[in-house]
């Protein structure tokens, strides 16, 4: 039996993927991720500590833990470089343990333009890093891809014909101005030694790995609500953010997943645009927001907050095969005297509500299952009970040790 684990975001994002990730790191020996770009971000809270990720997986802070970037991924290289120069700075070593996808499609300057022009008309509500028009590009063939930057002389021509390409996009259809040429060039030549230093063939190095039944963890970025065929489109995200993606985004099939652990706020919130069925405009909205620090680490964009949805998480665990749940923040829940939960929709596609008591006291220092106040025992089985599958891990804290363990 494989040791390999997939771990996914079952909403829209921020469901704290990225403190699950770094505590389960701990004891293993490679984290992987396989779509997205630097519109992701994973705070973690480390020794008292907050660090910011976004392309780099979460393992990075554990020194014998290995880290790569598959195919899936689109890179700005200077978000990458950032973020390597950031972590160095503060310890961390990447020497030896970070790989890169050469098959990664890159961002480029004009991709950015484009992404924040458009979405002035379209209204979508993307973060404007460039990540869709980037995914436009590998689908259509043309992208310019991590490995190219070995070979300048073949590129040269495909550059010169992408960015024109692109200027005519921005200058004819969006009025916009267009992006140099040289602009460009540019930034590929100032990163350059980000493919010197990290490109790999991920595919061969997992591949590897697996034979030798190394423990790996998978990971995602956003949520399986954002995914580009099973989200709520077309306010989704352009890759696939369930567990389909990582086949496509790391080259490892099926039969090397282990297990697939789902995770999940114990509430529900949405950055951007697009449907929220249980959207909260009141001063439970305002709580939750508070209590819960509700602001994009990545964009600072405030979240929308509203009551937890089973009936849309019924659906996602069904499509990315969940064996088992983690459930988070279920400490922003403490002030609540009653909570509600979304069971069902009506004809109008409004939510109906289940009913259940609150706890009104604080659980952040509690450590085991046993020790949480009834009522929060409660509402953890009632959302095991009507998913069908088992919650094995509820945090009540940003903190590592703010984690209880059940199975």
């Amino acid at each position: 039996m494989t040791v390999n684990t997939l771990i996914l975001g079952l909403q829209w994002g921020d469901e704290g993927k990225g403190k699950i990730v770094d505590a389960l790191a701990e004891t293993s020996e490679a984290v992987c991720r396989f779509q997205g770009g630097h519109n992701a971000g994973h705070t973690l809270k480390v020794d008292g500590e907050q660090k910011v990720l976004h392309l780099v997986p979460s393992g990075i802070l554990h020194p014998s833990v290995h880290c790569v970037l598959g195919n899936g991924l689109v890179i700005s290289l200077p978000a990458l470089e950032k973020e390597i120069v950031e972590l160095e700075q503060s310890g961390i070593n990447f020497d030896g343990r970070f790989y890169v996808s050469g098959d990664c499609s890159l961002i480029l300057p004009t991709h950015i333009a484009i992404d924040q022009v458009r979405d002035k008309s379209e209204g979508i509500g993307t973060t404007g890093r460039g990540i869709g028009p980037a995914y436009e590009d590998k689908v259509a063939r043309r992208a310019i891809r991590f490995g190219d930057l070995q070979d300048w002389q073949a590129l040269q021509p495909r550059l010169e014909k992408l960015i024109a390409y692109h200027n005519k996009v921005l200058v004819h259809l969006y009025d916009a101005d267009p992006v140099p040429l040289e602009t460009v060039i540019d930034e590929l030549r100032a990163h350059q030694h980000l493919f010197q230093k990290f490109h790999c063939a991920t595919q061969t190095l997992l591949r590897g790995w697996v034979k030798e039944n190394k423990k790996i963890i998978f990971e995602g970025a956003q949520g399986s609500m954002l995914d580009i065929d099973h989200g709520t489109y077309p306010y989704v995200t352009s890759s696939s953010t369930t567990a389909g993606g990582l086949s496509t985004g790391l080259g490892v099939g099926p039969k090397h997943i282990g297990s697939i652990l789902g995770i999940t706020k114990a509430y529900t919130t949405r950055v951007g645009e697009g449907p929220f069925a249980t959207e909260l405009f009141d001063e439970n909205a305002a709580q939750l927001a508070k209590i819960g620090h509700e602001v994009g680490a990545t964009t600072g964009r405030p979240r929308r907050c509203g009551w937890l949805d089973l009936k849309a998480l019924e659906t996602i665990v069904f499509i990315n095969s969940v064996t088992s749940l983690c459930l988070t923040k279920l400490d922003v829940l403490d002030g609540f005297k009653e909570i509600k939960v979304c069971t069902d929709y009506d004809d109008d596609g409004s939510p109906i509500y289940t009913t259940l008591p609150g706890w009104e006291q604080d659980i952040s220092g509690i450590k085991e299952f046993d020790a949480l106040p009834k009522s929060a025992q409660d509402y953890i089985l009632f959302i095991e009970d009507f998913l069908e599958s088992s919650i094995d891990i509820v945090s009540v804290g940003p903190s590592r040790d703010q984690t209880i363990y059940r199975n």
